[in-house]
């Protein structure tokens, strides 16, 4: 199944919107880089916010001071979260596993 083509007006409404989502998950992470935000918060503001619920849990991690790319996969291996999981995909048990995590470092 092919996708339709889009006019242009569709075409740069959906650009414009992709920019904002950006824009949101850019500032999540520099709210959370500096501490204004913690991991239940994020959580808690995925349930109404698209944009925060397609964050990759590994932008999420990497977002923490001294956790990057590396480490970041190491502690979803450890937390059995999959490389590809967003934050909307999260499960109970590893939301709260994640938390947990990222409470005791």
């Amino acid at each position: 199944m092919s996708l339709r083509v889009l006019t242009s007006t569709e075409r740069s409404a959906a650009l414009a919107k992709a920019a904002a989502a950006r824009q949101v998950r850019a500032r999540l992470k520099e709210a959370l880089k500096s501490g204004e935000l913690t991991v239940p918060q994020v959580l808690a503001q995925a349930e109404d916010d698209p944009a925060i619920a397609r964050l990759k849990v590994s932008e999420l991690l990497e977002s923490f001071p001294g956790i990057g790319r590396v480490r970041s996969q190491a502690i979803m291996t450890q937390l059995r979260i999959a490389p590809s999981r967003r934050v909307r995909g999260l499960g109970v048990h590893q939301r709260k596993a994640l938390i947990d995590f990222l409470e005791d470092k």
